[in-house]
């Protein structure tokens, strides 16, 4: 088999980028009229099925006559209609008014009934989508295979964009486009028709879901979503507490989740034993709407449990804004402002192309008349014409020659019937003469003047917002006033003890527990490695030999006895396999500094700040570096003198002070004792633990130093270190 060459880039631009382009342009991110092409050409087919105003038909109808716009399985067609229905609550103003299961937008689980078994119809709101869409308002194509034509857009009359929540992933990007209310979009796009420099986020706050539930809203963040198109927000679950049956109902939940997602994360936490103030979980939605309830177990205040399960599970979540649109068939991250300014300027070239129809129409229809004008100065002289006349090709020459009107009114003419020639009938057609010329002139000052465009959208909007406005869904709750779940508030703090044995089990023994003695329960082979007083609020910094460091806090450690064996930390934090405890360190409130010898001789000095996080985070990788073996971690709140030995028995003197600290907590460090081939730094300890006689011999000033071998002369053991 003969194979050719093929450069990789050129391969990508043959065939990968064709696609990666369709998927962008013609699949995955909506355009200016708020439609992916897969929307557009479903609604467009009902629409032409007379689905507007007649009565509902089969999804599965719909589905078939839609294969002659959009080549897919009906699977895919019917799935994206089921996001338009009614019985879906994905938008906020569905599209589609259904009859049938059409699943929820709030629930994963609850599968949508087969196409044969619902009906459907347009919904009135739809007639805002293709209002005077027969006027060549915007521009038709042929459909794939040249049968037949359909828009490239749809004639929206209002900013349906930003009406209906979107979301697509293309290739190499993706769009999700929040909803927002109609009245505030319509409030808003009038702002901006009467005055460009508005400040459109008078007019739309923040969005709107058809979920329900509360928006925290912090203003500055906000602000920064509808300036920009990205950014996100947090959405909470709205719920009722049932005081006589001591149970909560959650009715509404946020947009981004589902019913069943929120169920298994609660069950999840109960089963930890996290959640013990819950006695059961059920899902009871029903044809009412969601309701997700939960029973109480006496004594529990149902509000502080909401604020911990809005901290622990889905019932808080937020939503991530990336309103990327289509525009001329380029992808644009924009802000809401910008969305309605590209919305008007279509909007505006809709309305001037549906006026120059009506404007040719209606100059056609004028022609006509002034032609029939002229036979009313001699009816009979028409008649005669018509009536001597041998052959019926000759009527319309005849006419022109005898009335001085051209092909088009001597043919309208030719056609009237008989009884129609009459005087009444004729003078009450030319009386249309006068409205047309009115007419036309208004169109035609309509068509040069974009102040009177403008005026006309205005009153559209003004129509639409009082016809299909409705009611704000989501009700914003001020970020400043919304109380948060602070666990330690409710946890109860306490002096104790921590333990750590060689084998990486650790004890925390309350203080109230260690007086009653006992003997420490250690695993066969095992003896604890380090030991050190803390708080129940505190938290720790667990180093591992794989260069992670986990942080707990120390009030999630179960208490145990002297006699129990403790917590197993390579569960508890769920480390690798192979990954062992190498030492563990309060925070404390991050101030010093973690000091780090490696083997190598190198010291690291990192503050304990750089390990201080601003999310929740359990795991951070990199804590140390691995360009040498670790001898030992050191936790100093000012800068001390320490000791240094080498494997060859050279002794050194320094103070941390000489070693500049580093920001980043995988750096290599800095020489501090200089090694011949061969020599290893052995271990490292504070100078203040050892019995290490006349220091000032084996000290250094400057760093890196080869140090000196111990004195002989009734020296102690120097590397003897002092017990704690």
């Amino acid at each position: 088999m003969n194979y050719m060459e093929q450069r990789i880039t050129d391969s990508l631009k043959t065939n990968y980028m064709p696609y990666a382009m369709s998927v962008i342009i013609s699949r995955a991110i909506p355009e200016i009229d708020g439609f992916k092409p897969s929307h557009r050409k479903l609604l467009y087919t009902m629409y032409k099925m007379g689905l507007l105003t007649g009565a509902k038909t089969k999804s599965a109808n719909v589905v078939g006559q839609t294969m002659k716009l959009n080549p897919h399985g009906d699977g895919a067609i019917y799935e994206t209609m089921v996001r338009l229905t009614r019985g879906n609550e994905s938008l906020l103003h569905p599209l589609v008014d259904s009859k049938g299961n059409f699943g929820k937008v709030y629930s994963r689980d609850m599968a949508y009934a087969a196409a044969r078994y619902t009906e459907v119809k347009l919904d009135p709101i739809c007639q805002e989508l293709f209002k005077n869409i027969d006027k060549d308002t915007v521009e038709f194509v042929d459909n794939y295979d040249g049968t037949l034509k359909e828009p490239t857009l749809l004639p929206v009359t209002f900013p349906s964009v930003l009406v209906n929540a979107n979301q697509g992933i293309a290739v190499g990007m993706a769009s999700n486009v929040a909803s927002f209310n109609l009245g505030e979009v319509c409030d808003g796009e009038i702002a901006y028709l009467k005055d460009e420099n508005c400040d459109i986020t008078e007019y739309i706050e923040a969005p709107d879901f058809s979920t329900g539930g509360f928006l925290i809203y912090d203003k500055e963040q906000m602000k920064n979503v509808l300036e920009t198109g990205r950014g996100s927000f947090k959405v909470r679950a709205k719920y009722t507490y049932d005081k006589k049956e001591n149970l909560i109902e959650i009715t509404e939940i946020p947009y981004s989740t589902a019913v069943e997602v929120i169920m298994d994360k609660i069950i999840e936490h109960i089963k930890a034993g996290k959640l013990k103030e819950i006695g059961d979980i059920r899902d009871e939605t029903d044809k009412e709407g969601l309701k997700l309830t939960i029973e109480l177990k006496r004594g529990t205040d149902p509000d502080a449990l909401m604020l911990k399960l809005y901290k622990m599970t889905p019932l808080e979540d937020s939503f991530g804004c990336n309103f990327n649109i289509l525009i001329d068939g380029k992808p644009e991250v924009m802000g809401v402002k910008t969305i309605l300014e590209k919305w008007t300027e279509f909007r505006i070239g809709c309305i001037k192309r549906q006026t120059r129809y009506d404007i040719s129409v209606k100059s056609e229809k004028l022609h006509l008349l002034n032609g029939l004008k002229k036979i009313l100065l001699d009816i009979d002289k028409a008649i005669k014409i018509i009536r001597d006349t041998d052959d019926d090709g000759e009527v319309v020459p005849n006419l022109m020659k005898g009335f001085s009107i051209d092909e088009t009114q001597a043919e309208f003419i030719a056609e009237i019937k008989l009884r129609n020639l009459n005087k009444k009938y004729i003078m009450n057609r030319l009386a249309d003469i006068e409205n047309l010329l009115k007419e036309l002139d208004e169109l035609n000052a309509l068509l040069s003047d974009e102040k009177l465009i403008k005026k006309y959208m205005i009153d559209e909007l003004t129509q639409i917002k009082k016809k299909h406005a409705k009611e704000r869904k989501t009700i914003l709750l001020k970020s400043d006033e919304v109380e948060t779940f602070n666990a330690e508030e409710k946890i109860e703090d306490y002096n104790l003890k921590i333990y750590l044995t060689k084998q990486g089990y650790i004890k925390k023994i309350p203080l109230v527990s260690l007086r009653a003695g006992g003997e420490h329960k250690l695993k066969e082979g095992d003896k604890i490695q380090k030991e050190f007083d803390a708080t129940n609020l505190g938290e720790l910094l667990v180093f591992t030999d794989k260069c992670n460091v986990y942080k707990t806090k120390i009030y999630e450690i179960e208490d145990c006895k002297l006699s129990q064996m403790g917590e197993f930390l390579k569960s508890s934090l769920e480390m690798e396999k192979d990954e062992e405890v190498i030492d563990i360190f309060l925070a404390g409130d991050y101030k010093g500094h973690f000091v780090f010898a490696f083997e190598n001789g190198k010291l690291a000095k990192i503050p304990l700040e750089s390990y201080a996080t601003k999310t929740n985070r359990k795991k951070l990788i990199n804590a140390y570096s691995d360009g040498s073996k670790l001898i030992k971690i050191l936790h100093i709140t000012e800068d001390i003198d320490m000791v240094a030995y080498s494997n060859v028995g050279k002794i050194l003197v320094f103070n941390t002070a000489s070693v500049n600290a580093k920001t980043t907590r995988s750096s290599n460090g800095v020489q501090v004792m200089t090694l011949r081939k061969g020599a290893t730094l052995k271990r490292i300890s504070e100078l203040e633990r050892t019995r290490l006689k006349e220091p000032d011999y084996y000290r250094t000033k400057n760093i890196p130093a080869v140090g000196c071998f111990q004195k002989k002369d009734g020296e102690d053991d120097a590397g003897q270190i002092k017990m704690f």
